[in-house]
């Protein structure tokens, strides 16, 4: 497992295990999953106050009461959480974070989180009071690192303008068959194409300029939530080609799709939202695969998108 550092601040594993999905899994059944997981040389965990609601910090403290982490185990750990979405609205008040954040600390029973993010964009946001509650949660040593979820450069922007702390990473949408992130920049300035149209604002070249990592969340659904494009008879062509990378590579598709995003210059990290330990060590063994130009092309095209 490739351990990148994020935003130049805090080494971690390439792939991240998403905890999305245990609020009803039994004990044993999250610890099976996150031991596969660290043996496989996963070291970091991705939480959200809102995951496995209601009630609120359901999934965290389900991960905390399965696994009881000693303080070595926790040291080992790079625990990330988010804040912010709430029941109809967002919320990014300097009250919701400090609140938000001391129902993380009890619920994951951890006396730090290595990284907050802020959860989808508020509308209503007010940079200064995002601010007064970064510096707070880390003058206290609550908080070690900070950043955000599905932001815009142009969001990020208007919040580092008040921030003391740097955001060292973003997390947003993207998988071979949902990679306008990258689609976008391959046909620029293609008039009446529809994968010329900028729905990103140049968020991958603005996280690279900026040393912002961005985490790769959903990286096997085809769009939008409409299922997962690994072995979908509906794209025959794409299923093909990730058919013939795995047997060269001697990895699974799904090991595929995640090589595809990991083969990117910019050290993206995948969250996985599984709850099978197989799969997880599919996904860590498309991780050690580097496909070359010629394969990671041919699942772009596949996928539907344009080489001019």
């Amino acid at each position: 497992m490739q351990t990148i550092s994020i935003g130049g601040a805090l080494p971690a594993s390439q792939v991240i295990l998403g905890l999305m999905r245990i609020a009803t899994m039994e004990d044993a059944a999250i610890r099976n999953l996150v031991a596969a997981a660290t043996e496989a040389g996963i070291t970091m965990m991705d939480h959200a106050d809102i995951y496995g609601r209601p009630p609120v910090h359901t999934c965290e403290a389900r991960f905390a009461e399965a696994l009881a982490l000693s303080p070595a185990q926790r040291q080992r750990l790079v625990i990330q959480t988010k804040c912010g979405i709430r029941d109809g609205f967002f919320d990014f008040s300097r009250e919701h974070i400090l609140a938000s954040v001391e129902g993380s600390l009890r619920a994951l029973k951890t006396d730090y989180i290595d990284i907050l993010l802020l959860h989808r964009p508020d509308a209503l946001v007010e940079p200064e009071e995002v601010a007064a509650a970064f510096d707070l949660l880390h003058a206290q040593g609550k908080v070690r690192h900070f950043g955000v979820s599905n932001q815009t450069p142009g969001q990020v922007e208007l919040l580092k303008r008040s921030l003391n702390q740097p955001l060292i990473c973003n997390q947003v949408q993207l998988s071979i068959t949902h990679a306008t992130l990258i689609a976008q920049g391959v046909a620029i300035n293609m008039e009446g194409l529809e994968q010329s149209v900028d729905r990103t604002l140049g968020l991958l070249d603005y996280s690279r300029l900026n040393k912002m990592t961005l985490q790769a969340w959903s990286p096997f659904q085809k769009r939008w939530f409409d299922g997962v494009f690994v072995g979908d008879p509906a794209l025959p062509a794409l299923n093909r080609a990730l058919n013939e990378i795995a047997e060269a590579h001697g990895i699974t598709p799904t090991g595929v799709a995640v090589a595809w995003i990991t083969r990117h210059p910019a050290q993206m990290q995948v969250v996985l939202g599984t709850t099978s330990p197989g799969r997880v060590a599919d996904c860590v063994a498309g991780a050690g695969v580097k496909l070359t130009r010629e394969e990671w092309y041919r699942l772009f095209r596949e996928a539907g998108y344009s080489v001019p």
